[in-house]
C-alpha cells in the first residue's frame, strides 16, 4: 500500500512540474498511476485476507480480541501410534493449531542405533499443510534408505537428541502442531497370557495367541521406569482435550500410559479425556473383545479416571468386507453400552471404506471431538468465549459442506456381535476338550460301576463257597 501511494503521488508530482505534456509523458504518468493503484489494491487484499484468516465467519458481531491464528484453537493432545492415531491428527489440524502427537515408536530396541521410525514418520505427514507433497518428499528413495532417514537422522545429529530434532522439524517443515516420541528409552513391549505364558516379542504375540486356548491377561513394558520425552509430561497438563488414539490396544495404545507419569497425569489433568474405540477386533490381541473391554483394558493398566468419553462407531459397513475380515479373525467390536460404566458412551457414524479396509474417517471423527468441546463450553455458557466463537464457527462450516456432499449408498449392515473364525477356532478346542472330559467321566463311572458289580458277585461266590464247605 505504501508502495502504491508513493507511485500515485509521483504521477500527480510529475504533471505538477512539467510545463509540457508530451504523448510519451502522458502514456509515462498512466503507467505510473495504474502500477501505484495496482500495488494498493493487492496491499487491501492482502490485508483483508489476513483479517478472514483471524476473524471468524461465523461468530457474534463483537470479537473483543483477535489473536494470531497461530495460537488459536485449543489445546488437544492424541496419544497413540499407528494408522489410528494419524487419522484423528489429520482431521484435527483443521480445527486446531496447537495439536500434540504423542507417538508409539514400533522399533524400540530393534536397533542399537536410533534410526527413524514409520510411526514418527507418518505422523510428520499427517500434520504436514500439504500432506501429499510431504509423502512424497519423506518417501522419496535415496540409494537403499528414503529422504526421511536421512533428514531425521541429521536432525538428531545437528541437535541435542532425536526427540530435539524431531520438535525442531515442527518448525522447519511447518507443521501444524508437533511431533513427540513417547520415550527415547529402549522399550520392549511384553504380555503375559491367562495360562502365565509371557511373550517378550511383540510381534509373535498374535502367532502365539492363536496356537493357545488363552486370551492376553496383561500387558508391561520392560525397562518398568522408562522415561518420557521432554515435552510429553508437559502438553499433557497443558492440554484442554486428551484424545487415546484408536489402534492396537496391547501395543499402541495401552504402552503409552505405563510409561513413567503419563496415567497419572492424564489422571490428575482437568482435559477431556476421550477414547476413540476400535471399529474392529485384531486377531489374536482382542478376538471377541465388546467396547466394555476395550474401556476395562485401558482403565485397569491404567487406573480410574483415564476416560470421560468415548467414540464409538455405528454406521453402516458393506458385508463383503465384513466377510474378509472375519476370514482374517476380526470381527466388529460390539458396543455393550450397558456393561460400562463411569464414561460418556457417543456413537457415530465415523467409520469409511478404504479399498478392502475400513478405516476411521479423520473428518468425522475430528467433528465429534471438537462437538464435545463446543458442547461442554456452551454448557459452561461460554458462548462469547473466543475458543467456542472459533470451534462452533468451523463445525458449522464442516457440517454444512459435509451435508452438501452426496454419500455413496451402502448396504446397510445391523451391527451385532459377530463370531470372528478365531473365536469359532478358540470354541471347537474348547467344546472338543469338554467332551473328552465328558467321555473319561463317564468311563470312570462305567468303571465304578463295574467294580461294584464285580464285587458284589464275588461276594455272593464267596459267601456261597463257604457256606457249601460247612455243610
Amino acid at each position: 500500500m505504501v508502495i502504491g501511494m508513493l507511485l500515485s503521488f509521483y504521477g500527480m508530482a510529475q504533471i505538477l512540474i512539467l510545463d509540457r505534456l508530451e504523448l510519451n509523458d502522458i502514456i509515462k504518468i498512466v503507467l505510473i498511476f495504474v502500477a501505484g493503484i495496482a500495488a494498493f489494491i493487492t496491499g487491501i487484499v492482502f490485508i483483508q485476507k489476513r483479517t478472514l484468516e483471524l476473524a471468524v465467519f461465523r461468530g457474534p458481531k463483537k470479537v473483543e480480541k483477535i489473536v494470531d491464528s497461530k495460537d488459536m484453537g485449543p489445546k488437544v493432545v492424541v496419544i497413540g501410534g499407528g494408522i489410528g492415531l494419524n487419522r484423528v491428527i489429520t482431521g484435527l489440524k483443521n480445527y486446531t493449531n496447537n495439536l500434540t502427537a504423542i507417538v508409539t515408536v514400533s522399533t524400540y530396541g530393534n536397533d542399537k542405533e536410533r534410526t527413524a521410525t514409520d510411526d514418527v514418520k507418518h505422523s510428520m505427514i499427517a500434520l504436514a499443510r500439504d500432506t501429499e507433497k510431504m509423502e512424497k518428499l519423506m518417501n522419496l528413495p535415496i540409494g537403499n534408505v528414503t529422504f526421511s532417514d536421512i533428514y531425521l537422522k541429521a536432525m538428531e545429529s545437528t541437535n541435542k537428541s532425536f526427540a530435539d530434532g524431531v520438535e525442531k522439524s515442527n518448525s522447519i517443515l511447518s507443521m501444524i502442531g508437533r511431533v513427540l516420541p513417547a520415550t527415547l528409552d529402549e522399550m520392549h513391549i511384553c504380555v503375559e497370557l491367562e495360562d502365565g505364558t509371557v511373550i517378550e516379542e511383540k510381534e509373535k504375540i498374535a502367532e502365539i495367541t492363536t496356537s493357545k486356548v488363552t486370551k492376553i491377561n496383561r500387558v508391561y513394558i520392560k525397562p518398568t521406569n522408562c522415561r518420557t520425552t521432554p515435552g510429553v509430561v508437559e502438553s499433557i497438563k497443558e492440554a484442554d482435550a486428551i484424545v487415546i488414539a484408536p489402534g492396537s490396544l496391547y501395543t499402541q495404545v495401552i504402552p503409552n500410559l505405563l510409561i513413567k507419569n503419563v496415567a497419572r497425569t492424564i489422571r490428575e489433568s482437568k482435559a477431556y479425556k476421550i477414547y476413540i474405540s476400535n471399529i474392529m477386533t485384531e486377531n489374536g490381541h482382542t478376538d471377541d473383545y465388546a467396547l466394555s473391554n476395550h474401556i476395562n483394558a485401558i482403565t485397569e493398566h491404567a487406573g480410574g479416571n483415564i476416560i470421560d468419553y468415548c467414540i464409538s462407531d455405528n454406521g453402516d459397513i458393506i458385508p463383503e468386507i465384513l466377510r474378509k475380515y472375519s476370514k482374517s479373525g476380526s470381527s466388529l467390536v460390539f458396543v455393550d453400552r450397558q456393561n460400562v460404566k463411569g464414561v460418556k458412551v457417543i456413537s457415530a457414524d465415523v467409520s469409511e471404506t478404504e479399498g478392502e479396509y475400513i478405516r476411521h474417517n479423520p473428518d468425522k471423527v475430528a467433528k465429534q471431538i471438537i462437538d464435545i468441546i463446543v458442547s461442554d463450553l456452551k454448557f459452561k455458557d461460554k458462548k462469547t468465549d473466543e475458543q467456542f466463537v472459533l470451534l462452533n464457527g468451523k463445525l458449522k462450516e464442516a457440517k454444512k459442506k459435509a451435508k452438501s456432499i452426496k454419500k455413496p449408498k451402502r448396504v446397510k449392515q445391523k451391527r451385532i456381535k459377530a463370531k470372528s473364525k478365531f473365536s469359532s477356532k478358540y470354541r471347537d478346542r474348547i467344546e472338543s476338550i469338554r467332551e473328552s472330559e465328558q467321555t473319561t467321566d463317564m468311563n470312570k463311572k462305567i468303571y465304578e460301576k463295574a467294580k461294584k458289580m464285580t464285587d458284589a458277585e464275588e461276594k455272593k461266590e464267596k459267601e456261597k463257597f463257604i457256606k457249601e464247605m460247612k455243610n
